[in-house]
C-alpha cells in the first residue's frame, strides 16, 4: 500500500468530507471523522493495517468551494503539517451555477477552478510525502445532463492536474457507474450530490483502491 506506517493523512473537501465531523479538527474518537467517506476509510486502515498506525484528519467543511478551501489553506492544511493529503473539491464550484444561477458572485468558473486548485497543490506537495486528489460527482448517469456534463469538466481538471503532479487519481464519477446500472439515483442519494451510506461506501472504496489498500493487509 501506498501509505507509509505512521503517515498522517488529512483529507479536505466540501460536505461530502465532512459529514459531521469535530470541528475544529476532524480527529480523535467516536464520530470525531464524521460519518462518511472518510470514516469508513480510517476503519478500514486500522482494521487491516493496524500495525501501520495511520493517523487520519477530516477537514471537510460543508458549501466549501476551492476558493474556501484556499482561505483556510494555511491553518487547516498546512499548519497540520501531512504526510499525505487527499483533496476532493469541485461540487458546489459547480452547483452554485445550477441552484442560484442569478447569483454569480457564488459561482467558480472553470478556469478560476482549474487555477486555484493546481496553485494548492504546487504550494503543498513540496512538503508530502503523496497526494490525492479526487473529482467531484453528479449522481446521475446521463452524461448529457446539464450539471452532470458540467461535474464532468471539472473532473477533467482534476485528472490533468493530477497527472501533471504526479498525484494519486480517484474518478469518483467512474467509480459510481456500476451501482448506477442497478440502482435508482434516488437510492443513493437524495439530491444527488449527498449520498447515502451506500454512495459514502462506494467513495471509500475507490479512495482505498487507488492507494493501494489490500484485504491481506500486506505493507506493500
Amino acid at each position: 500500500m501506498k501509505l507509509e506506517k505512521g503517515a498522517k493523512l488529512v483529507m479536505i473537501g466540501d460536505s461530502i468530507t465532512d459529514c459531521g465531523r469535530k470541528k475544529p479538527i476532524g480527529e480523535g474518537r467516536g464520530g470525531d471523522l464524521g460519518t462518511g467517506y472518510v470514516a469508513i476509510a480510517d476503519a478500514m486502515l486500522q482494521a487491516v493495517y493496524p500495525q501501520l498506525g495511520i493517523r487520519v484528519v477530516n477537514m471537510g467543511l460543508g458549501g466549501n468551494t476551492v476558493l474556501d478551501l484556499k482561505a483556510r489553506w494555511e491553518t487547516d492544511v498546512l499548519e497540520l503539517k501531512p504526510d499525505w493529503l487527499s483533496i476532493m473539491i469541485g461540487i458546489n464550484d459547480v452547483w452554485r451555477q445550477f441552484d442560484t444561477p442569478f447569483q454569480t458572485e457564488t459561482h467558480v468558473g472553470l478556469d478560476l477552478y482549474e487555477q486555484t486548485l493546481r496553485e494548492l497543490v504546487q504550494r503543498t506537495k513540496p512538503q508530502l510525502k503523496g497526494l490525492v486528489l479526487m473529482t467531484p460527482f453528479y449522481i446521475e448517469p446521463n452524461s448529457r445532463d446539464a450539471m452532470r456534463a458540467r461535474m464532468d469538466e471539472y473532473g477533467a481538471v482534476v485528472k490533468r492536474i493530477a497527472a501533471e503532479e504526479g498525484a494519486v487519481f480517484v474518478d469518483t464519477q467512474t467509480a459510481f457507474g456500476p451501482v448506477l446500472q442497478h440502482l435508482y439515483p434516488a437510492a443513493l442519494c437524495w439530491d444527488r450530490v449527498h449520498p447515502s451510506m451506500t454512495g459514502h461506501m462506494t467513495l471509500a472504496k475507490a479512495f482505498l483502491d487507488a492507494i493501494g489498500f489490500s484485504w491481506n493487509g500486506s505493507a506493500n
